[in-house]
């Protein structure tokens, strides 16, 4: 952590915790857009630069609050959506989840099934809905003029994805609160029970888009893949479920590329975006190609 990551820390509590707020000690935790602190018994976010451009900060206090009403969030202690400033309960015990972790913490990805099925079905509200294809246009149009090349060929699949987009259309799912970015590390592990963090890209959407997301952030195989749908269900899953659950795996990869572009674009350096854009699309582009795919969406646009 620099100088200046602990001066600004510093202010940013004072600023919305008021006079009296305890110099605690500060310790920089992750994130790939923020920047994140223990700050005692307390996690301060402060957001990344250029992030107003495409976060509603009011919708994402709606939703992390009543996530920690769901028992699967920590207690927000306070907010501020002018700045995106947000200060949250530190999760005492626990361990942010990884690839690595979900492979190797025995339970992990049921816990995180469970969790997420607590959070679909809690009937909270959240103030935003996830639009898939709406956020694709939007992220297009933050790229357009600026000199970042989409990866070769994107343009037709996304193209091919509109068999997808009409098949979701005319066949629906039941909108419910979701997380709608399950990173690997949006989780948090005491070994009883399973928290998720950073509600930024929240709202009420497909639940089956935060299974299948998560199975790509995690690289998850096909018994994980099973041990998660049958968390979420409680029992076996219905037969659409695992062909809703790959339909969202090639479309949450279609709809991050941009993501990867736009932070390339905004200069973020907390990671190769370049490469981080290629990789996703590369992935979903295989995917997509892939037989089982057809089958999947025929499932799907059958009803």
């Amino acid at each position: 952590m620099t100088e200046d990551d602990e001066q600004q820390a510093r202010a940013a509590l004072v600023a919305i915790l008021g006079n009296g707020a305890a110099p605690v000690p500060l310790t920089r935790l992750g994130g790939l857009t923020n920047r994140v602190f223990q700050a005692g018994e307390m996690v301060l976010r402060l957001p990344g630069a250029g992030t107003e451009a495409y976060i509603d900060r009011a919708a994402e206090a709606v939703a992390a609050r009543a996530a920690a009403a769901a028992g699967v969030a920590p207690e927000m202690l306070a907010h501020d959506a002018a700045t995106g400033v947000m200060v949250t309960r530190f999760i005492a015990g626990a361990t942010t989840m990884s690839p690595q972790g979900f492979r190797t913490r025995p339970g992990a990805v049921a816990r995180a099934g469970r969790a997420l099925a607590r959070l679909h079905r809690s009937g909270a509200q959240f103030a935003a809905r996830f639009e898939l294809f709406a956020m694709i246009d939007s992220y297009l149009g933050l790229l357009d003029g600026k000199d970042i090349a989409l990866p070769p060929g994107y343009h037709a699949v996304l193209a091919e994805a509109g068999a997808v987009r009409v098949a979701l259309a005319a066949h629906p799912a039941a909108l419910a609160p979701c997380h709608c970015d399950p990173l690997c590390e949006n989780f948090l592990d005491t070994g009883s029970a399973m928290w998720m963090v950073d509600w930024e890209y929240s709202g009420m959407n497909d639940p089956l888009w935060d299974l299948g997301d998560l199975s790509v952030e995690g690289g998850f195989d096909a018994d994980q893949d099973a041990a998660l749908l049958t968390a979420w269900f409680g029992g076996p899953p219905p037969p659409d479920a695992s062909a809703r659950m790959v339909i969202y795996k090639a479309m949450c990869d279609l709809l991050w590329t941009l993501w990867g572009l736009v932070q390339l674009s905004a200069g973020n350096p907390a990671d190769d975006f370049r490469a981080y854009a290629d990789t996703r699309f590369a992935r979903c582009r295989t995917l997509m190609a892939d037989p089982a795919f057809a089958r999947h969406l025929a499932t799907i646009a059958g009803g």
